[in-house]
């Protein structure tokens, strides 16, 4: 055979060499994991992004690193979620940290903090800002290795039976609120509790609670809390931005190929992104139906809003003074926090106050 044959039989095999998976060629071990999420399969987002990440994975491996997911309640309650990748009974979950507060209070700084950080402003934090170190100490302590995995953006402000025109208002209030948040409204005269998403809208039936948070527009009209509470608050100035991690038990990870750790990070950053883009495709288009449903859209008042800024920052303090670690979390978060703010005032804020008010008038 010639060269010139040579070099086309060379060209002709090319595709079928670059087509065959890598995987293939340097046997790699075939792994199984399973994932616990704490959100119900009905909220397609939430649980959509621990499904999103198991094919993403199978995908990057060629379907030797598969991991199965399943819904909050399945195998795991959904609220221990983490225990259950401490213990090693499952290898990963999909949660959220602030979840775990009552183990400690840090946990709170990587979902949402009242007044803290938007979703932009957190990523900012978490991979340049000392974030994802600071997290790293503390999930370590729980046998756990963090990665960012979806958030929410803003959300809103919740469901009540009732209209809250006033700080007075709040007083005895029964309401669902997740994580930190819940000291700042029970400092403001209400009574928080924390629900797991698949036993809200019960609780609220039943008039259990008087009131409850979750997401936002598409995940509340799946839960159908407009068919029993109708006026719908906004801000949820304790969630500013919402951020999810995948939880992986430190060692089923330290035992994955580097290949694995790597198609694991990745279907990780991407479904990171993924979560808010759909939230901001879809949020809109369930508002507009909620309003048609009966939903009352009303916003807090500026008493409510300064009560909860001097509630939360009294709480700060109070947490910081006797918790070493959330102090020291703490003291970077929110000098970051306060810089990225007045950056965001400069350009965002400043062409929201005019954009958004301008193009509703049209």
């Amino acid at each position: 055979m010639n060269r010139r044959a040579l070099m086309g039989a060379a060209a002709a095999a090319a595709p079928a060499a670059l087509a065959a998976p890598a995987l293939a060629q340097t046997q790699m071990p075939e792994v199984r994991w399973r994932l616990t999420s704490s959100f119900p399969r009905n909220l397609d987002v939430l649980f959509g992004t621990a499904e999103g990440i198991a094919r993403r994975v199978g995908e990057l491996t060629g379907g030797r690193f598969r991991i199965q997911a399943f819904p909050g309640g399945e195998i795991t309650p959904p609220l221990a979620a983490l225990d259950a990748v401490q213990s090693g009974s499952v290898e990963c979950c999909h949660t959220a940290s602030y979840y775990y507060v009552g183990k400690d209070p840090s946990f709170a700084f990587f979902t949402a903090v009242p007044f803290g950080m938007k979703s932009r402003q957190f990523t900012a934090w978490w991979r340049h800002g000392g974030g994802k170190e600071l997290g790293a100490e503390l999930f370590s302590d729980y046998n756990a290795v963090a990665f960012t995995a979806g958030d929410t953006g803003a959300q809103m402000g919740g469901w009540f039976r009732n209209e809250v025109p006033n700080l007075a208002a709040l007083q005895g209030l029964k309401f669902r609120i997740a994580g930190f948040a819940g000291q700042v409204f029970q400092r403001l005269g209400a009574a928080p509790t924390q629900v797991a998403a698949a036993d809200i809208y019960p609780s609220l039936e039943r008039g259990t609670l008087d009131a409850v948070e979750f997401v936002g527009p598409h995940d509340d009209e799946k839960l159908g809390f407009v068919r029993v509470a109708r006026n719908y608050y906004a801000p949820g100035f304790w969630e500013p931005g919402a951020r999810l991690h995948l939880l992986a038990n430190k060692t089923a990870y330290e035992a994955l190929p580097d290949l694995y750790k790597y198609a694991l990070e990745t279907a990780c950053n991407e479904q990171d992104s993924e979560m808010l883009a759909r939230y901001d495709h879809l949020n809109p288009l369930a508002l507009r139906r909620l309003v048609a449903a009966g939903a009352q859209l009303r916003f807090w008042s500026r008493d409510v809003m300064q009560a909860a800024w001097n509630a939360s920052n009294e709480v700060y303090a109070e947490t910081s003074a006797r918790n070493a670690r959330f102090k020291k979390i703490h003291d970077a978060y929110m000098p970051y926090r306060n810089e990225l703010y007045q950056w965001f005032r400069v350009a965002e804020n400043s062409f929201d106050n005019f954009a958004f008010p301008a193009a509703a008038a049209r």
